[in-house]
């Protein structure tokens, strides 16, 4: 493998575990809403609380030193419109089905997709907050405000725990931070991986004294375990969230790069490759498999999450796969023509692979 394709092997990897966990987030927690109960993964989500969503964005920043020098319009259709179009179409997909359809409220559904212009919707916030931050990432940058400022004003905003009642200008505030240190700490990371693909042994000893850490900080005195949200202990307190949060996600991109080496799990890395396409689908799926199995009888939390995460995973790959062998549907998944700016590049790569580039 080449130095090449092993620094997007392991970015990969990387993009396949967050998927993971945050499927696996999304999961545990509905299972506890319905069911009261906690299993296993409820511990396993616990454990990653302060570094599940901040390294998704860490990630989906890596990469953006390659474009943040572009014309504002070739910047934005890559990095505002591209996400801006999935969000609003994955929108409508899940309102209309959801409150349209099973709950047969049209005007619940008008006024829910209305709202969802100012105000994220659902699972999809991710997806629309991408493109907030990349956005105010390329103004600072074309402002030239010095790197380390915005960094250090977007740590301020994380540890001020900002509380405006708008869940789009909060959730900023919360993550900004982490995709700006994606662009800003990229070169380390890739050192970092790069370092731990040569050197398995000193890697995997780090690892454990980080999941001792992580474990100590996040289950020490105020912890408490919730079927929905779990709350942590020390690693809650400001300062130190943040810097779980950024160590956490060393820890995970030197896990995917250890996990290159295994071509057992290339099926990680594979998913993590279409990562967006599991975000932006998994959640109708998952909805309807937790309330059949549960009216089945399934109601023992650890096997009815891992039954339910493997249905919300699985499911939007058989509806990629399906899209690209019959050629219907396409516009799921790939921009068509009429979704980018005027006079920027239409490349037609057959899917929009990624929730994290």
């Amino acid at each position: 493998m080449s130095d090449q394709r092993e620094r997007m092997a392991w970015v990969d990897m990387a993009k396949g575990l967050s998927i993971f966990l945050v499927v696996m987030m999304y999961a545990a927690s509905s299972v506890g809403e319905d069911t009261g109960g906690v299993g296993a993964f409820h511990w396993a989500i616990a454990f990653a609380t302060p570094f599940r969503m901040p390294e998704f964005f860490m990630i989906s920043g890596l990469f953006l030193s390659r474009v943040i020098d572009r014309p504002w319009p070739a910047f934005a259709d890559r990095r505002v419109v591209h996400y801006l179009y999935f969000y609003a179409l994955w929108a409508v997909i899940h309102i209309v089905f959801k409150v349209g359809l099973l709950f047969a409220d049209p005007l619940g559904a008008l006024e829910q997709l209305a709202w969802a212009v100012v105000q994220p919707y659902g699972v999809l916030w991710f997806i629309y907050l991408l493109a907030v931050v990349g956005a105010v990432a390329k103004l600072m940058h074309s402002l030239k405000a010095p790197v380390w400022a915005v960094f250090g004003v977007g740590a301020i905003l994380q540890m001020s725990a900002v509380h405006t009642g708008s869940y789009l200008v909060d959730q900023f505030a919360a993550y900004f931070v982490f995709f700006y240190a994606g662009y800003v700490l990229a070169p380390m990371l890739f050192r970092l991986a790069g370092w731990a693909i040569y050197h398995p042994l000193p890697a995997v000893i780090g690892l454990a004294v980080w999941a001792a850490a992580n474990a100590a900080l996040v289950f020490s005195p105020g912890f408490a375990m919730h079927p929905i949200h779990p709350q942590m202990g020390l690693a809650g307190l400001p300062g130190v969230h943040l810097l779980l949060a950024l160590i956490g996600t060393a820890a995970l991109c030197t896990i995917a790069a250890l996990l290159t080496r295994l071509p057992v799990m290339d099926w990680l890395r594979w998913m993590g490759s279409k990562s967006l396409v599991v975000y932006v689908a998994f959640v109708l799926p998952m909805g309807i498999a937790r309330t059949l199995l549960i009216k089945l009888g399934l109601i023992e939390p650890t096997v009815l999450t891992l039954a339910i995460m493997v249905i919300a995973i699985v499911s939007p790959l058989v509806l990629y796969w399906l899209v690209q062998r019959t050629g219907i549907g396409r516009f799921l998944f790939e921009r068509p023509d009429w979704a980018h700016l005027p006079g920027t590049a239409r490349p037609h790569t057959g899917t929009v692979p990624s929730a994290a580039e």
